[in-house]
């Protein structure tokens, strides 16, 4: 989900292939087909990995579109595929992996069943409707679990934040890490309460901090090829975020309504909801700190102001 670019990863050479193809190959082990669902939240559409040879693993199937499900099997034609993994619940990533399943006998492994919360931010977004509620892993794979597929050792590693079931996938042959939305090179990540936690969030990006992966693959855009230098440039992002909402709160402003409309003021209006359950993100997480009050719980119409000490 787009909200403000960050540039372009350096050194992301890899040019995206046309949607509703067969994969292409994009390293020894790994494949990358594009689905036909570009928009402004997804980009040129949701990208799904085929990993392994011989035997192989179908990451991020996408949406359940006739058109993207053929190009994945026609990518598979004569192999085995024993998994399709999953990183999180959102309907351009889970949907297909049920029809994958049927067509090839796989099974559907990776982030557990979406947990809807039992409350909604006040006068926020029910995002309920943007997650796949009929996803069930037949395996649901927990932080350093290890799948072995075709040549690949594949291991989940629990990235929670911009979902509170999200998964990335580490390719140990490859360096490589298959990053759904948790890190993107087109955009930054959209984190929308109660399911998102920027306090996750942040904690899992300096998770990645501390790996050696010498190549992310996202689940829409280039991948990036330069991982520990765009971590810093994301968290950079993210914490500047919070001081521009803090010296909002600071100049008057109490409402996320106004924060949004000046600190995202160069950004598509289209985006701004999204921007605005990404600002109350921000909020709680400083509420939590000790940084900021609010005059109710937290929602998009609750009154904002700095804890004095």
């Amino acid at each position: 989900m787009r909200l403000r670019p960050l540039g372009r990863s350096e050194g992301a050479a890899i040019s995206a292939e046309p949607p509703g193809v067969v994969a292409a190959r994009v390293s020894p082990l790994t494949r990358r087909a594009i689905a036909p669902n570009s928009g402004p939240f997804t980009y040129t559409g949701t990208c799904s990995y085929v990993v392994g040879a011989g035997d192989v693993a179908i990451i991020d199937p996408g949406p359940d579109d006739p058109r993207h499900v053929e190009a994945l099997l026609a990518s598979v034609s004569g192999e085995r595929v024993r998994y399709v993994l999953v990183t999180h619940t959102h309907r351009d990533h889970s949907p297909a992996a049920r029809t994958l399943k049927e067509a090839t006998g796989a099974t559907i492994a990776g982030c557990a069943s979406y947990a809807p919360a039992d409350s909604h931010p006040p006068g926020g977004l029910n995002l309920d409707a943007a997650h796949d509620r009929s996803y069930a892993p037949d395996i649901a794979l927990n932080d350093g679990d290890a799948l072995q597929i075709g040549g690949a050792t594949l291991v989940a590693l629990a990235t929670p934040g911009h979902t509170a079931n999200h998964l990335c996938f580490a390719l140990a042959e490859e360096q490589s890490l298959f990053t759904g939305d948790h890190v993107m090179a087109w955009a930054t990540t959209v984190i929308a309460p109660p399911d998102g936690s920027m306090t996750d969030y942040l904690a899992s990006l300096e998770r990645l901090r501390a790996r050696r992966d010498r190549i992310y693959w996202p689940g829409h855009g280039e991948p990036v090829q330069e991982p520990q230098r765009y971590l810093r440039a994301l968290i950079h992002h993210r914490r500047a975020r919070e001081t521009a909402i803090v010296q909002r709160l600071d100049a008057g402003d109490e409402t996320i309504a106004e924060i949004v409309a000046q600190i995202y003021e160069s950004v598509d209006k289209r985006l701004h909801p999204a921007a605005a359950m990404t600002t109350l993100a921000h909020l709680t997480d400083l509420i939590a700190r000790g940084l900021v009050d609010c005059s109710e719980a937290p929602g998009l119409q609750a009154r904002f102001w700095p804890r004095r000490s």
